[in-house]
């Protein structure tokens, strides 16, 4: 297995990984259509400037799993009261064949070691349910957000 940053290259990747995420967390494929149409061309310019950024771990040249990192904006807050940023963590997604050896501990792994080379003293995520076991034996705990659609 070898690991490397992603790039501009990986674009669609990400989309069908995004989607194949989505999907196994119950969305339609309607609504996954529409969402991918609208994420693919506000991620292809943050992959180039590097505001999106990541790593995808391969197996022989053929993929086998990827996350997604952002450095986001937020006011300091208790959990970082000295930082006005978070680290963000976003399209954890592991290949269907890959599964239960330990890439997506992996990932996680190369996830905080980027956001400690930014100096990023915080990180959140929004976990689906497949993943929320794996983040909590990683030491990510739950938090208070809510959300709620508005209209528009």
């Amino acid at each position: 297995m070898d690991t490397r940053e992603l790039c501009v290259d990986d674009l669609e990747l990400i989309c069908r990984h995004r989607e194949e995420m989505f999907r196994e967390a119950g969305r339609s494929d309607a609504i996954l259509a529409t969402m991918t149409e609208q994420f693919r061309p506000w991620l292809e310019p943050r992959l180039r400037d590097g505001t999106y950024y990541g790593f995808l771990l391969r197996d022989d040249g053929k993929p086998a799993a990827g996350i997604g990192l952002m450095t986001i904006e937020w006011p300091p807050h208790p959990s970082h009261p000295m930082q006005d940023k978070r680290g963000y963590v976003l399209n954890v997604y592991v290949e269907k064949p890959y599964r239960s050896r330990g890439l997506g501990r992996a990932l996680m792994k190369l996830a905080e070691e980027e956001f400690a080379k930014r100096n990023l003293q915080f990180a959140v995520l929004h976990a689906t349910e497949l993943g929320q076991p794996l983040y909590a034996k990683l030491g990510w705990n739950p938090t208070t957000e809510m959300s709620k659609p508005l209209a528009a």
